[in-house]
């Protein structure tokens, strides 16, 4: 088959184990009917959680449930998961058929959308009918909505609003390859802090101070380094994030100045509690050695 001759993807969004007095045979009767009236709507039904490639489940629904050029969706029994998905298909704003069974009442915030209905018994006489209605209504939602530019599902009922979207970027070979190293790194690193030993510790312990803020603002931050930077006893001055908005300031004391005199501008500053200081000076390190930190 050519990509010319392959049928369209039609979502499909529905329980698939058991819920009230439906067991997991009931839905795959349903998903056997459902995929019946798609393909004589001339789509291909797939559930969305389903894919070729092996991949994250919630990644992989989120992007079929954006992908997708239509999805049915089955709200029978209101399964907490089938009307999440449901939500993030019409904040895409893009073309949805709700159905529900003859028992399951309707939801008020998509009650102003019209939903078919299917008998829960699966009677055969009403599931014929049920499936040319669903064929037809594909075939009609999809030509509307690639032919009528004010084509909406929901959301422009109620005014303007700005569609979500999902952003994509084609990156080469040596990018993701770079990506991919950047995150083992970041989640080693998580695992040296849980360790003890930080990334971090190991980095800075040539500092000659070291103050330990704690968790605090980052305009604050900005506000402490920008006083320090000009200080004329200070180098290399600079503020590393050592986990969720936990940051210390790491600074190195020019050789015309005394660390003790540089130790007293900074506590004037931050405040003495707040530091805990590393200096390749002795007799200093022995008077800020047990200094508590936040």
């Amino acid at each position: 088959m050519t990509d010319i001759d392959k049928k369209k993807v039609c979502g499909i969004v529905m329980p698939i184990s058991s819920t009230d007095d439906c067991n997991e045979t009931h839905w795959s009767e349903v998903l056997n009917i459902l995929s019946d009236a798609i393909d004589e709507a001339g789509f291909e039904g797939n559930l969305v959680s389903n894919a070729d490639d092996v991949g994250i489940i919630h990644k992989r629904i989120i992007q079929n449930l954006y992908d997708n050029p239509i999805v049915v969706c089955d709200v029978s029994c209101k399964n907490p998961n089938v009307m999440f998905e449901l939500g993030l298909r019409l904040a895409f704003d893009k073309p949805t058929i709700i159905i529900k069974d003859d028992e399951t009442s309707y939801s008020f915030d998509t009650s102003a959308i019209e939903h078919l209905e299917y008998p829960r018994d699966l009677r055969f006489s009403q599931v014929v009918e049920f499936k040319k209605k669903l064929a037809d209504k594909i075939s009609a939602t999809y030509k509307k909505s690639t032919t009528d530019s004010n084509y909406t599902t929901f959301l422009k009922h109620f005014g303007e609003f700005k569609v979500a979207k999902i952003d994509q970027k084609e990156v080469s070979g040596q990018e993701y390859i770079l990506e991919e190293l950047k995150t083992l790194r970041r989640s080693i690193n998580r695992l040296d802090r849980s360790g003890g030993f930080s990334k971090y510790e190991r980095n800075n312990q040539d500092s000659d101070i070291d103050i330990c803020l704690g968790h605090r603002d980052s305009s604050d931050i900005k506000a402490y380094v920008s006083t320090l930077v000009d200080h004329p006893g200070l180098k290399n001055v600079g503020m590393v994030e050592v986990s969720d908005e936990h940051y210390h300031l790491v600074a190195n004391v020019k050789n015309d100045f005394s660390v003790e005199a540089a130790q007293d501008a900074i506590e004037s500053l931050v405040g003495k509690k707040m530091m805990r200081n590393r200096t390749k000076n002795t007799s200093v390190r022995g008077k800020l050695h047990g200094t508590p930190r936040i």
